[in-house]
């Protein structure tokens, strides 16, 4: 493995840079800008089980340093997704994916992660517990150590692939949800989701997204992203992939300094979708430029 490579749970990547899910649609979207092969990985959209139309527009806007969306989990449902998008992916990447899993029940979020634990294509699970709960009250299974456990060990009891767990920074002390998540099982972490957020139009007062709070990312969550891997990384021993306002190769030795293993570009698609490739061709030199031999070396360095 050279200088940039990483190891999640066993698989090898080139290099640490993952597209992340719901910015990268199914990957051969981007294929026309760059060879995508150049990524670590692609995270997949997020996918329920049925199709789902998400929330009705408008559903994106934009906001100083960053974007608020509420798409609502769009998807095909996993079915399709498996046997449309991912043979689609595969004719342009050659590399394994990571597939995002979201549900509204325990019960659906174990049935899209068997499925897709059985597709060759797919080398990790990465579980979105930043959805409402309708079997409950409502309220996002990420929003307690209980219920993402709960999510986390019966989806382990289906499957053998590595399960990562994607948590919500929209609670009150994210450490114990990820020791909560650890103790159920997780092989790993991904940190962060987007933060809550809002737009309103000065003209005339009204929210601009039609679910009027919705989840924002881009660049001003880096230093709530960084501050959350610092602080979960010593209290777990699990990998964690850091994800949150990256941009540059000067954001992702940040990322890794503090805890993480790899990251994910997410935002910045929608803005340059050559962001990946650019950040993965200037890592070398900045490795250089800071005496940094190998990324697996920094990790967690912030702490000693």
């Amino acid at each position: 493995m050279d200088k940039l490579g990483v190891t999640l749970s066993g698989w090898d990547l080139e290099n640490p840079i993952i597209a992340a899910s719901g910015t990268f649609g199914y990957g051969y979207e981007f294929a026309s800008w760059y060879d995508i092969n150049i990524l670590g990985s692609i995270s997949l959209k997020g996918t329920t089980r049925e199709p789902r139309f998400g929330n009705p527009t408008p559903r994106i806007a934009e906001c100083c340093g960053g974007m608020l969306n509420a798409i609502g989990l769009q998807s095909p449902g996993v079915e399709s997704v498996i046997s449309e998008e991912i043979p689609k992916l595969r004719s342009v990447f050659k590399k394994k994916v990571i597939a995002n899993v979201a549900g509204f029940s325990v019960a659906e979020y174990v049935q899209v992660a068997a499925l897709f634990d059985a597709v060759e294509e797919v080398a990790l699970l990465e579980i979105n517990v930043s959805c409402p709960n309708v079997e409950s009250d409502g309220r996002v299974f990420g929003s307690t150590p209980e219920s993402v456990a709960l999510v986390c060990r019966e989806i382990k009891k289906v499957v053998k692939k590595p399960v990562y767990m994607k948590l919500s920074p929209n609670v009150a002390n994210i450490t114990e949800i990820a020791q909560a998540a650890e103790s159920a099982g997780a092989d790993g972490l991904v940190l962060i989701n987007t933060l809550l957020g809002m737009a309103v139009d000065p003209a005339t007062g009204k929210p601009i997204v039609s679910t009027k709070v919705a989840g924002f990312s881009g660049p001003a969550i880096k230093p709530i992203a960084l501050r959350v891997i610092y602080q979960v990384y010593p209290n777990v021993r699990i990998p964690i992939i850091g994800v949150g306002g990256i941009t540059c190769a000067d954001d992702v030795i940040e990322f890794i300094s503090v805890g993480a293993t790899a990251v994910q570009v997410g935002s910045q698609n929608l803005r340059d979708p050559c962001v990946g490739r650019d950040i993965i061709n200037e890592l070398p030199q900045k490795m250089d430029e800071y005496g940094i031999e190998t990324l697996g070396g920094i990790v967690g360095r912030s702490h000693r």
